[in-house]
């Protein structure tokens, strides 16, 4: 599309790729694990990895690579790819990446440069814009650093039309850090927005980086209450990527993991998928628990109750049923005896009520993978110390 053209595009009324992240998107970016230290080889060993290693088949299909693929910018302004890590151009490993069926997403920054130094897209998104649907760029995260003087939602929008007129359709990834309260406003530009500060790999706790921190799993899990209500098909609370595999215990891991996908969280992977332990990717592909993330109705889960450090949360689920999730976050194993006919739960915002009392449901226990009763029967269980005990509930 020509400039004129995209300008014209744009006055008609833009709006995001419509169809695009009907539930919460999977795939995998290279920063956490890499940060800076990528190259086209690293890249497409992942993808094959991805493939190889089961992802792609449990939903996994987009291979993001983040900051610092960005070379300099040419005599009219269009971006280059950084020539001693991607030789053969961006183009080239696009192509690849979709040979093996799967998507292809790129990083840019609304301001001057990146959070690496490398340019930024400021004055120049249609160009940008066009050069990524030349090279076939199924998927744009879009980060804030050096952004000053610049409104974030303004500056989103301008990327949003920019993509739209180039004309292929990109998931757009909103990576502002949730402090321009990005729920209120990015429903209807991008498909994913970030609701907090950056992740680290540890249980709980701030990583301080003198004018920013990092924050572990359990604390960016307590900053997304309050914002279920703006999440669903098509537009997602983003609370970052994924850290399993990376620094934590399996069980932090896999309650990690399970959070997410109660959560209805993008699942995007962050570690060595080449090099992961079996226990890693059998978290990563859990196909019962990615279920509960890719179910249709698109709710986000909520913590019913809170009490000694063991969370029960609830997440309203497609065809009646319900996923449960006992999170211990103790340093000790907790015993557990729930008396279903006790409970009844009541969530207004997805207009679904359960009065255990007069219904019985069956119990799928998601990390054990078999059937372990009824809600007639009093459920006695031990989760672990940082673990977690997840169910399916199913109308019998």
């Amino acid at each position: 599309m020509t400039f004129l053209a995209a300008i014209l595009f744009v006055a008609a009324g833009a709006q995001k790729a419509p169809d695009l992240a009907q539930t919460p998107p999977m795939g995998w970016n290279s920063w956490n694990i890499y940060a800076c230290d990528i190259t086209e080889d690293l890249v497409k060993e992942v993808a094959r990895a991805i493939v190889d290693r089961g992802l792609k088949d449990a939903g996994y299909e987009y291979v993001v690579i983040d900051d610092c693929w960005h070379g300099k910018r040419d005599s009219l302004g269009f971006i280059t790819a950084d020539q001693e890590k991607f030789p053969s151009g961006i183009k080239a490993l696009a192509d690849y990446v979709h040979s093996l069926g799967l998507k292809f997403g790129i990083y840019s920054d609304a301001g001057w440069q990146t959070c690496g130094g490398r340019p930024g897209s400021r004055g120049y998104e249609y160009q940008d814009a066009m050069k990524y649907a030349e090279w076939g760029v199924d998927y744009l995260k879009y980060d804030w650093c050096n952004t000053e003087g610049l409104a974030a939602e303004g500056a989103y929008l301008t990327m949003r039309d920019a993509l739209a007129a180039a004309g292929r359709p990109v998931l757009f990834s909103i990576c502002e850090w949730g402090d321009n309260n990005p729920w209120l406003w990015a429903r209807d530009i991008g498909h994913m927005w970030r609701t907090t500060g950056d992740i680290f790999d540890d249980f709980s706790g701030e990583l301080d980086h003198g004018t920013w921190s990092s924050w572990g799993i359990m604390n960016i899990l307590d900053m997304q209450d309050g914002l279920r209500e703006y999440a669903g098909p098509g537009h997602w609370n983003d609370p970052d990527m994924m850290e399993v595999g990376n620094a934590m215990s399996v069980n932090e891991d896999r309650a990690h993991f399970s959070m997410w996908c109660m959560l209805a969280s993008p699942l995007i992977v962050g570690t060595d998928i080449q090099h992961a332990s079996d226990e890693t990717i059998e978290i990563l592909t859990n196909e019962e628990a990615i279920a509960v993330n890719q179910d249709k109705l698109g709710i986000q889960g909520f913590a019913h109750s809170k009490t000694d450090s063991l969370e029960i949360w609830y997440k309203p689920l497609s065809d009646g049923d319900w996923a449960v999730c006992f999170l211990n976050r103790d340093e000790n194993d907790k015993e557990i005896e729930y008396n279903w006919n006790e409970k009844v739960v009541v969530d207004d915002f997805a207009s679904r009520k359960i009065d255990f009392a007069n219904i019985e449901y069956a119990i799928r226990d998601l990390w054990l993978h078999k059937d372990i009763g009824t809600t007639k029967k009093t459920l006695k269980a031990t989760v672990p110390s940082h673990d977690v005990l997840m169910l399916r509930l199913s109308t019998k």
